[in-house]
């Protein structure tokens, strides 16, 4: 029996995670320079951070000896939110905080229920603490929530849910979601990633941190990987009820937020206008993206994110072209969707690039 054999088998079933292909991979790989590669593969913000988030990050650079102080942070989102500090959870990115949601809940003889065609993570986080996955039918390539709710067991502590959903840009609206907190049983938590709710149409958008109070049991998980554009430095946050709040802080990792990112985003949630003009751009660019899969007679589907999940057929041979035209997507055949590839709307230039890349790809 080798060392291999004597790690967890929840371990050894867990597919580990891909990130899209790094630009100076690529760059070597297809022998292309650097500045003439389009990365729209990690759903990252084109237009990179707020200015004042990179002033805060510059002038926190002189303090890197010291350990992080995260209470700044903890006040700034109670003011945003609305919610109280004793509240909140901070995390190495949403990442971190589903991770610690799945540490405090899950365990073996435990299971959780998510939708196919959801987050990667979910999986992952789920097996990594013992627990059994019980996998839904996506319904439109979204969750069915009637599903779902019928396929939570005794033994299921953990509901996972992505609104808007990653990798095919579904959401659920506010009474659906609503109406499944009602019926799930009070003590299954019920975990809504919120990870790109900043792209959902006004419209459509809602305050979910209204439910707190009612559902104990719900954490709402967000992120400044997205469009705050700090997807490099890590930070993510959930918002709870302080019981849960308290078990999820127990077992958190000291000081997992490091010194700029908290400086970025404590500066990030002070810049509105930064927001309001990712939003903006994003919506232009997904109009612009949509448009040209019409005219190209390709299938998508309609995305609440700052991402398009288009159907290309052999996504493997296509994707293979387009990386040699020097543009990155995402195929998602690990997500359940061996025809598709995934899209991030970048800035009207690179949105340009893919478009005419993915022209000449589908010949």
């Amino acid at each position: 029996m080798t060392i291999y054999d004597q790690s967890l088998s929840n371990v050894r079933a867990i597919s580990p995670y891909q990130p899209g292909k790094p630009i100076a991979h690529v760059a070597r790989e297809m022998g292309i320079p650097v500045e003439n590669i389009v990365k729209l593969a990690s759903n990252e913000n084109p237009f990179g951070m707020s200015t004042k988030a990179r002033a805060a990050i510059d002038a926190a650079l002189g303090s890197l000896e010291r350990y992080p102080d995260d209470f700044d942070l903890k006040d700034a989102l109670a003011s945003h939110t609305g919610c109280g500090v004793e509240r909140i959870v901070l995390g190495n990115g949403s990442n971190d905080v589903l991770d610690i949601a799945a540490r405090v809940f899950l365990a073996h003889g435990r299971s959780a229920v998510f939708s196919r065609h959801a987050f990667a993570v979910y999986p992952l986080a789920t097996l990594s603490a013992g627990a059994e996955p019980i996998v839904v039918p996506a319904k439109d390539y979204g969750h069915d929530l009637n599903a779902m709710l019928a396929a939570v067991r005794p033994d299921t502590r953990v509901v996972w849910i992505a609104n808007p959903n990653n990798p095919t840009g579904t959401f659920l609206a506010r009474q659906a979601i609503e109406d499944f907190l009602k019926r799930v049983s009070a003590d299954v938590v019920v975990v809504l990633d919120e990870a790109y709710n900043d792209y959902i149409p006004s419209r459509d958008r809602f305050d979910s941190l209204e439910w707190l109070d009612d559902f104990p049991n719900l954490i709402v998980s967000r992120t400044f990987s997205k469009i705050y554009g700090m997807a490099g430095l890590r930070v993510g946050y959930g918002i709870t009820s302080p019981a849960v709040a308290d078990l999820m802080n127990r077992v958190r990792q000291p000081f997992n937020c490091n010194n700029l990112a908290l400086a970025g985003a404590i500066a990030a949630l002070d810049d509105a206008s930064f927001i309001e003009k990712s939003y903006s751009l994003n919506l232009a660019g997904k109009e612009q993206v949509e448009a040209g899969m019409k005219k190209l007679g390709v299938s998508f589907i309609p995305s609440y994110g700052n991402f398009v999940a288009i159907k290309v057929g052999d996504a493997k041979t296509v994707n293979e072209k387009l990386l040699k035209q020097g543009v990155i997507v995402r195929p998602i055949a690990g997500y359940g969707m061996p025809e598709w590839l995934r899209v991030t709307i970048g800035s009207e230039y690179e949105n340009r690039r893919f478009l005419d890349a993915l022209e000449k790809a589908l010949g």
